[in-house]
């Protein structure tokens, strides 16, 4: 009673900046504002904070139980066992220390919808900065999508022994999930996110399974048992550390999302939780994915994903359970980058809310234009693999860490950041944080730009819109 005669209270003015979306000054209570916006939902016909923290552990768990699980073996391949283990738990609480500092600048700031709002304010309230990192995580969702269309394909071509053009297959897979995309809040997809992070449990469990008990890996050569090594095999160049740090880097770097997750849940200050168990479930599923396979199949055999390091039925059978989570990922990014721009375009307008015609063919058509692109995407580069590790790299840098490490030092102005030894370590890390960030993007630019060379050197490299088979 008493939050609603407080929520009763607060002026028209902070009305118009929930509404707009800019930022409270923070004299309110973010309790009461959150309570207000349930408030002001209850008479809609959709409405957008009500995900429960399990719910929001259920995306979390569908972004990150993903089939890039399976590209750690070969990480480890590069990495050996020991610095593979070390780099995969490391990141792992990185990535965990960060998103809680994202949470608590979202508990700071409720009006904040997603990341874009983060980067206005983090810049001091520039429009630039918004639309650059509007840009970024345009451009970082769609490519994911189109990544979908190519795993998907390669996923068809597999299981049918390439029936049909890797195109078709690609079309195939864009429009089942464009299907999938159409639900508007994040609550209605939370269903799907269970059942696609539990498959894909199971198809890392059958390929951690069927990589032990099958006569060899895929592809073996008599007389040469797989190796494995404990530190990283002699002559190992930079490019190679770099690529297989990166990757094991880029599958958890998902803070990018976090924002839209944490709009849409009904107890924000519950986001930890969630956060917790899927970071846990993360460090022991990569780290047991990563050194087990990598153990039985070795260096020369290991491919990403290590489903192709399977005798051909297992590998059928592991792969096919990997079916959900390619169908909900691309999904779940597609559905977030439509709520951005659904929500910019009816803002201050009852559409927003409501099951109207205008408003669910606004929305159908724009997730319909985000698996188109992601279908063009993915049929015009032909080394997308290494475009995807080059976009990641522009973008994770910031979105891993510098603005993490920028947000934390909003906490604590002027001399207060260094008020005691644990906050000027705290603060210190922070500055690391933002100094790694920059050398993730020049680093990782330079390693992806690398990596595209020599695979056109090798020809490796395909043609555009190819119907070449890409099954594993």
């Amino acid at each position: 009673m008493q939050d609603k005669m407080h929520a009763s209270s607060l002026s028209e003015r902070d009305l118009e900046k929930e509404a707009s979306g800019t930022e409270f000054d923070g004299s309110e209570d973010a309790s009461v504002l959150y309570q207000r916006q349930i408030e002001a939902e209850s008479d809609n016909a959709i409405q957008y904070r009500t995900c429960s923290w399990q719910k929001t552990a259920a995306l979390l768990f569908s972004e990150y139980i993903c089939l890039a699980i399976l590209s750690f073996p070969w990480s480890f391949s590069v990495l050996g066992m020991v610095p593979g283990v070390i780099v995969t738990v490391v990141v792992a609480a990185t990535v965990q220390y960060t998103s809680l500092v994202l949470w608590r600048f979202c508990l700071k700031h409720p009006e904040i919808r997603d990341v874009c709002d983060i980067g206005r304010m983090l810049f001091g309230g520039s429009q630039f900065a918004y639309n650059a990192t509007a840009a970024f995580f345009l451009l970082n969702n769609t490519f994911i999508q189109a990544l979908h269309c190519l795993v998907g394909a390669k996923l068809l071509n597999t299981l049918t022994n390439s029936a049909t053009c890797t195109i078709t297959f690609s079309a195939v897979s864009a429009i089942i999930c464009f299907f999938v995309s159409l639900p508007r809040t994040l609550n209605q997809l939370s269903g799907l996110g269970t059942f696609s992070a539990v498959t894909m449990g199971i198809a890392v469990l059958l390929a951690i399974i069927f990589s032990g008990i099958q006569a060899h890996p895929f592809e073996y050569i008599a007389g040469e048992e797989p190796i494995v090594t404990a530190i990283p095999v002699k002559g190992t160049s930079y490019v190679a550390g770099m690529s297989a740090f990166l990757n094991i880097s880029y599958t958890f770097i998902g803070q990018i999302t976090l924002p839209s997750f944490i709009a849409e849940m009904r107890e924000p200050k519950d986001f930890p939780k969630a956060l917790w168990a899927v970071t846990i479930a993360e460090i022991v599923v990569f780290t047991i994915c990563g050194a087990v396979m990598y153990h039985f199949v070795g260096n020369q055999y290991v491919t990403a994903p290590a489903f192709g390091s399977l005798e051909h039925t297992y590998k059928l059978i592991a792969f096919s359970f990997a079916i959900p989570t390619i169908v909900f990922l691309g999904a779940l990014y597609s559905s977030v980058t439509t709520r951005f721009i659904f929500f910019r375009i009816f803002r201050n307008s009852h559409h927003k809310h409501s099951n109207t015609v205008t408003a669910w063919a606004t929305w159908a058509s724009i997730v319909a234009v985000t698996w188109a692109l992601a279908f063009v995407i993915a049929g015009v580069i032909p080394f997308f693999s290494d475009m995807l590790s080059l976009m990641s790299s522009l973008f994770d840098g910031w979105f891993g860490f510098i603005f993490w490490g920028m947000a934390y030092l909003t906490f604590y102005p002027g001399s207060s950041k260094w008020a005691g030894p644990w906050r000027t370590a705290e603060t210190l890390l922070n500055y690391f944080f933002i100094v790694f960030g920059l050398y993730m993007l020049t680093a990782g630019t330079y390693v992806s730009i690398q990596s595209i060379i020599n695979d056109y050197n090798a020809n490796l490299i395909g043609s555009a819109f190819s119907c070449a088979s890409n099954a594993i």
